[in-house]
């Protein structure tokens, strides 16, 4: 959208916008809203298929029926102290309120996701590696909260620069030993960067050539291949190439997806491999792929290493961003029936982003901030589809619906302090509201504490007296505020032509209203 600028004459504005949700899986056998644990994992259907897991991580539930222990391990920021989140029962789902309250007043990192297979295949922070340098950034803890069953969980939010990696495995297939993988990721958060990627990698951290790596590939880069349509696709990266079909390049059968909860599947065995996909809140797979090795020189036979990573490439290349809630790793090649059993476990788990509610600054509702000052009323915190600034506009019943959508917040917990508040594009997720040279502008999450503080704001009563104010976390002194049709965090008063104590209690004062998108 681009801005009325003839509407917006001398209007001031300012927000932010936060989150946190939930999210558990399972066969639910009660309500959604109950905690019973599901009777079986989807690790439990793939070992009656013949092809058990040995590799098996979620930090939303737990993927076998009987398990009891750990999901992830969290660390805190203010005293480095670190936490592990387990289940709430045997066969449940995650304890995320145990996370919320060990992380109160500060951040939390996810330090490590644990292998419930019993292999210990954990996953820790990715080392250096050939195509950058490293260690690569841990991710926030609170950034990718969902709903799944009426319970509150949390996902593993990769932003540009995070990863994780296992480099030495146990049971993990190598050579051209058959193996299946599958990952329940967010189908709306993905990029153009090098690679967001679960699977199977080299152990060294470095490119080794054609046929080491297999891997779940989900984003839109149109290097190495692509399907159908703008993307993003599911592909399978097999190293030094990204492969929807048998060939290099264009496959027209692989098609752009872009469920909000998505399965993806990628299978291989001597000469033959598949992938598969589907809306993970459903019955059902799609087959994009199912036939030989790609005809290009060094895939067959595969030369796979056994190495396990998520969100990065097999060279640590990571650039890529995306979200993942779930995914194991097979000994053997599954069958489709195995798993389209595990889909149906998947979709009966109930994955939602469904937010807590609306008007209210709880994290994971929608809201519409609108200006307070006398001139503005009409106003509401309004982000710009040319460019990545924020400012106010004016905002009425019958505003194009790509107004009313770049007016809409979702609500999440502070990346910095999940006491206060981070505010997310509602129409461009992914991106949140941060501060930059003082000046509000939407950006992408880097991973780093930098940009957790400067998109992180707490509420305040009204510095007016009326409506909300919002105190940026890194300077205390100042807030969200409209000033001259742009928005900026002020002081009330300062050497900034948007620190003018005129009209700044008002600028800086917002109502939190029902979202217009």
């Amino acid at each position: 959208m681009t801005f009325h600028r003839l509407i917006r004459r001398a209007r001031r504005t300012v927000l932010a916008v936060g989150t946190t949700a939930a999210l558990t899986a399972g066969v639910l056998t009660g309500t959604a809203a109950t905690s019973q644990a599901a009777t079986q994992g989807p690790c439990d259907i793939y070992a009656s298929g013949g092809t058990p897991c040995v590799a098996a991580h979620s930090t939303t539930r737990a993927l076998y029926g009987a398990y009891a222990g750990a999901l992830y391990q969290i660390k805190r920021a203010t005293d480095g102290a670190v936490k592990d989140i387990g289940v709430l029962g045997a066969g449940g789902y995650a304890n995320a309120a145990a996370q919320d309250a060990f992380c109160a007043g500060t951040s939390c990192l996810i330090a490590v996701i644990y292998d419930q297979s019993g292999r210990g295949n954990h996953l820790t922070q990715a080392p250096a590696g050939g195509a950058a340098g490293g260690p690569d950034n841990l991710a926030n803890a609170v950034e990718a909260p969902v709903t799944v069953g009426g319970h509150k969980a949390y996902g593993v939010y990769i932003a540009p620069g995070t990863g994780y990696r296992n480099n030495h495995t146990s049971g993990i297939a190598v050579g051209d030993q058959p193996e299946g993988m599958y990952a329940v990721l967010d189908g709306t958060h993905d990029n153009g960067g090098c690679c967001f990627d679960y699977g199977n990698a080299e152990t060294s951290s470095n490119d080794t050539g054609n046929g080491h790596m297999e891997a779940i590939y989900f984003g839109n880069i149109k290097v190495w291949g692509y399907g159908s349509g703008p993307g993003p696709w599911v592909m399978a990266d097999l190293e030094n190439g990204l492969f929807s079909g048998v060939n290099t390049g264009y496959n027209a059968n692989d098609p752009s997806v872009s469920n909000r909860f998505l399965t993806a599947i990628v299978k291989g065995a001597p000469n033959q491999w598949a992938i598969r996909a589907g809306d993970a809140q459903a019955d059902g797979l799609s087959t994009y792929y199912n036939g030989v090795r790609p005809n290009a020189s060094g895939y067959n036979p595969m030369h796979k290493e056994g190495a396990i990573i998520l969100g990065i490439g097999g060279d640590n290349s990571k650039g890529a961003m995306g979200t993942f809630y779930e995914g194991v790793m097979t000994s053997g090649y599954p069958s489709d029936a195995t798993e389209n059993a595990v889909q149906a476990n998947i979709a009966a788990a109930g994955y939602s982003s469904a937010a807590t509610g609306t008007g209210t600054l709880t994290p994971g509702s929608h809201v519409s901030l609108r200006a307070t000052t006398p001139c503005c009323t009409g106003d509401y915190l309004t982000h710009d589809d040319a460019d990545d600034k924020v400012g106010i506009s004016a905002v009425t019943s019958s505003s194009p619906s790509a107004l009313k959508a770049d007016a809409t917040w979702t609500v999440r917990a502070g990346l910095a302090n999940s006491s206060c508040l981070t505010f997310e594009s509602v129409d461009k997720p992914g991106r949140f509201l941060r501060h930059y040279n003082f000046e509000l502008r939407l950006g992408v999450d880097d991973g780093g504490s930098l940009f957790a503080q400067d998109a992180t704001f707490c509420p305040t009563a009204g510095n007016s007296g009326t409506g909300t104010s919002f105190q940026s976390i890194n300077y205390p002194s100042k807030y969200l505020r409209h000033y001259n049709f742009g928005t900026y965090i002020a002081s009330n008063g300062g050497s900034n032509a948007w620190d003018t104590s005129t009209s700044w209690a008002a600028d800086s004062s917002w109502l939190v209203a029902q979202p217009w998108g």
